[in-house]
């Protein structure tokens, strides 16, 4: 058995095989966590310049929050919706691969560089949609590519209108609540 650090190396590499090792593993939940963590972290890292200490904390609960959200969301999609003949996971799985597939997120410590920040963080999200992808085709015993693009894709839309309507159902009540202290 490969040790977290060769685990989040395989993960980055897109390896297949250390991505069916660590769904195989249901004792790594807490490495898969410490990955997301460890991104996040070097995310707020990347941040701290402009955001302070709150904006360094936020991006890393939200780093979890949405890692549990994503999860669930793939889950659903590539069990329910989309699933092959041979699709079996449980969430457990789809939290360990999606989890190691935030390795390449570790490179965003370098986003408060000028110039080469940017650049970094824009390759370095292009990198953890490709493990996305490769995570999510283990995971759910997908024989090709394609259906695993196709889940990650729908999963992204459902993702991002759950955090449009959040925005908007916080915005509004931000907006109600200033409007009724304002009184």
């Amino acid at each position: 058995m490969a040790t977290w650090t060769q685990r989040m190396i395989g993960a980055a590499r897109l390896d297949p095989a250390t991505y069916e090792e660590v769904e195989a593993d249901r004792t790594a939940n807490g490495q898969a966590m410490g990955v997301v963590l460890l991104s996040a972290v070097a995310s707020g890292v990347g941040a701290i310049g402009e955001a302070g200490l709150f904006g360094f904390l936020k991006v890393a609960l939200a780093a979890l929050v949405a890692w549990l959200v994503w999860a669930f969301l793939t889950w659903f999609v590539g069990t329910k919706l989309l699933p092959a003949a041979e699709t079996r996971a449980d969430m457990g799985e789809l939290l360990r691969t999606i989890g190691f597939a935030s390795s390449p997120g570790i490179l965003r410590v370098l986003n408060g560089v000028p110039v080469l920040g940017p650049i970094v963080g824009l390759v370095a999200s292009f990198w953890m949609l490709a493990a996305m992808v490769v995570a999510v085709r283990q995971a759910l015993d997908y024989k090709g590519t394609g259906r695993a693009v196709a889940v990650c894709l729908l999963g992204f839309l459902v993702y991002i209108g759950i955090l449009v309507g959040t925005a908007i159902f916080f915005g509004l009540g931000a907006f109600m609540l200033g409007s009724i202290l304002a009184r």
